[in-house]
């Protein structure tokens, strides 16, 4: 048991995770009065951090009582207490530097205050905001981001599958000539390898696309096969439809720079599966533009969210010019819209559903929170394949980070479960001067 400290929220901490006050173990939290009047501004809405919100003030109503501003409550068995700081504390090192009265600095003269009437006692501002930060550490505060759902390791994001060297000729051969593959035990690489894993075996004379199939302990082929006219252009893709193919896996992350076909090669799949799923659902978070709120575009519900769903209906008529105008692909693919068997739309129209016997495709996933993404997975219902796709390079909410976005968290988690499979794409197939644009600016 380390010392003892004292923690100061910030309002973004609470907007990230709603659940974040059980994470500070037996130490003691702050909330400056001044977040929780931020707190109020966000409880209308029908984004995440609206329900993060929601959800917090909840929780704290059950809290609440006159000692939150003296003796603070107990959090729990082996949580500290929670306290109230008002806004009308001393904090000279504070408004000597920053004198404006404003949300930020009241978090900072709440910080100040506690450290100064607790010398003993670590006094830590917990914030996700970097300027934030900057302006504790100018004035000597103690300071920290949110990090209890960062992922320490990020670096199987900036490699492609796997390519084992050196393999028995034979075996491979066995691979290609058994519908069911051969058992991971014949295999010298059986302990560095995940559920769903897909490799390149090579020798010195032949060579396979492979999977490691968890379901039946097996080493198989992984085919080249065209998914509703879409085909895959390198050993990536491939890797990629095998996993979006196959029903048993529920749950699938596609990572990789844009031009890499993310989205398009599991809208194919999708539609090549369609048999199997009573509707395919592609969906994206709104990420608002120089954080401006949606409400502030023309038109209606619909009408506003539009253009940032457009790059969805884009890789839809990608699809569709693999096909005649007239041809019954095309048709059904508009028949499927019209009768909402293929639904495209904002995440945030999709809360509340319960999900089954669906495709579900969430895009744009490294700007969700990890708690944003277990809330849409706990959805799933009975039948319902899920899969992620995104970009950790390309992160548009202020608060989230390459360690800390929903996405990497789900993959860190999930790795070794057999409903899970994650491939990384690397090498672009959208033009010469995308791949030029993502490798060089």
């Amino acid at each position: 048991m380390g010392t003892k400290k004292n923690f100061v929220l910030d309002t973004n901490v609470i907007l990230h995770d709603s659940n974040c006050l059980k994470n500070f173990q037996e130490n003691d939290i702050y909330l400056p009065l001044v977040v929780l009047e931020e707190l109020d501004k966000f409880k209308k809405g029908n984004e995440q951090i609206n329900f993060n919100a929601r959800e917090f003030v909840r929780e704290l109503d059950v809290l609440t009582s006159d000692e939150l501003f003296t003796d603070g409550v107990k959090l729990g068995e082996g949580l500290g207490r929670l306290f109230v700081v008002t806004s009308k504390v001393e904090a000279t090192k504070v408004w000597d530097s920053f004198p404006i009265k404003k949300p930020d600095h009241l978090i900072l003269a709440a910080t100040e205050y506690l450290t100064t009437k607790y010398p003993d006692v670590k006094c830590i501002l917990v914030t996700k905001d970097v300027n934030l930060r900057m302006k504790a550490r100018s004035i000597g505060l103690l300071c920290e981001d949110y990090i209890t759902d960062k992922v320490a390791n990020v670096d199987i994001f900036e490699k492609s599958n796997e390519i084992f060297e050196n393999v028995d000729p034979a075996l491979i051969d066995r691979i290609y000539s058994s519908k069911e593959g051969i058992d991971l035990s014949e295999f010298d690489f059986k302990d560095l390898i995940h559920p769903n894993e897909c490799f390149v075996l090579k020798s010195d004379r032949n060579s396979v696309l492979a999977r490691y199939n968890p379901f039946t302990h097996s080493i198989c082929r992984v085919m080249k096969g065209k998914n509703y006219g879409i085909e895959p252009r390198n050993a990536e893709q491939s890797f990629a439809f095998e996993i979006l193919n196959d029903p048993n896996i529920k749950l699938v992350a596609l990572t990789g720079k844009a031009g890499t076909g993310k989205t398009l090669l599991a809208l194919a799949a999708a539609l090549g599966k369609l048999t199997d799923y009573k509707q395919i659902l592609l969906a994206r978070p709104i990420v608002a533009l120089s954080n401006k709120d949606i409400g502030f575009l023309p038109g209606d519900a619909q009408e506003k969210v539009a253009p940032y769903m457009q790059p969805l209906f884009d890789n839809l008529n990608v699809i569709k010019r693999q096909f005649a105008a007239s041809s019954t692909e095309v048709k059904r693919i508009e028949d499927m819209q019209k009768s909402e068997q293929l639904v495209i739309e904002a995440l945030a129209f999709i809360r509340g559903r319960s999900l089954s016997e669906m495709y579900c495709i969430i895009d744009e996933a490294q700007n969700l929170t990890p708690n944003e993404i277990k809330t849409i997975i706990t959805r799933a219902g009975e039948g319902t394949k899920m899969v992620f796709t995104g970009d950790i390079q390309q992160i548009d909410q202020p608060y989230l980070d390459s360690q800390s976005n929903g996405l990497v968290y789900m993959i860190d988690r999930m790795k070794d479960q057999n409903l899970f499979a994650h491939v990384n794409l690397l090498k672009g197939e959208r033009s010469e001067l995308s791949e030029l644009a993502s490798n060089l600016m």
